[in-house]
């Protein structure tokens, strides 16, 4: 087992592998990337708390000296400019299991392609290029998911949703208050369920997407750049129809807010992705 104790901008690298990253930190930055070569870390940033890491059977956590009690800790969120910020940037594996919290600030992850979860307070959370297992879920502020496949889960109370490039197999993005922005590229077999309840909602999918489409709304408009997806009015306005084959699903509801079904074109010199 090895063990370090941060107190000033410092950079580490590691002997032996890692399989599972865990972070625990109460605000500032945390950049987790995959890279080739040994894991490492850099500490650019340290406020008046230390930084604790730990190596040991595969598993290295990073995390803040003191044990704040995570639920205690969100509670206490008004008073989040009492405590130390940190950068943290992280280069490991890209198969690690990632389990990362902040309290409040921003968190980057890039490249991975097992299962990496996200938790964070209050900030924004940006997710790119990941595969495999991916959940994200924010308090205030928006997230944000760039060419993210695999399984995708994106929650947030008061925040924007944002997901672009993707081709993911099942997408789950929920908010409270705050809208969703999807681009989706080409996706078959995909299931898609989008839900708002203060907030409008913006999907724009390919011309030839296989998509089954229900489209719901308590108080707002839907709009659709398909002919296939037909409005009813009665007994709430929703919108249905079938894309191509209707081998994906596309479901999209909101309780106070508009929804728009946009229709992107094809290219001719478009390549699927991998």
């Amino acid at each position: 087992m090895a063990g370090w104790t941060v107190e000033t901008p410092q950079r580490l690298t590691l002997d032996g592998p890692v399989t599972r990253l865990d972070v625990r930190l109460v605000s500032g930055r945390l950049n987790v990337v995959a890279a080739d070569g040994p894991a490492r870390i850099d500490i650019t940033e340290v406020g008046r708390r230390p930084v604790l890491i730990d190596h040991s059977d595969g598993r290295l956590s990073i995390r803040q000296e003191r044990d704040w009690g995570w639920p205690n800790f969100l509670r206490g969120l008004r008073a989040i400019h009492r405590f130390p910020r940190v950068d943290v940037s992280v280069a490991v594996p890209a198969d690690v299991l990632a389990d990362l919290g902040l309290g409040a600030g921003s968190v980057v992850v890039s490249g991975l392609r097992r299962q990496t979860t996200v938790d964070l307070a209050a900030g924004q959370i940006t997710l790119m290029g990941l595969r495999g297992t991916t959940s994200a879920k924010i308090t205030s502020g928006p997230v944000e998911a760039l060419g993210v496949r695999g399984d995708l889960t994106l929650e947030t109370v008061s925040g924007e949703v944002i997901l672009a490039d993707s081709a993911a197999e099942r997408v789950r993005a929920q908010t409270v208050s705050g809208a969703i922005t999807c681009d989706l590229d080409n996706p078959r077999r995909s299931d898609i369920r989008l839900a708002t309840i203060s907030g409008s909602i913006t999907v724009r999918v390919r011309e030839d997407s296989d998509l089954s489409v229900r489209l719901n709304t308590a108080a707002g408009r839907i709009t659709s750049g398909f002919p296939q997806v037909r409005s009813s009015t009665y007994p709430l306005p929703s919108s249905e129809g079938v894309l191509g084959s209707g081998a994906g699903k596309l479901w999209a509801s909101a309780t106070s807010g508009s929804i728009a079904l946009l229709a992107r074109a094809v290219d001719d010199d478009s390549e699927e992705l991998p």
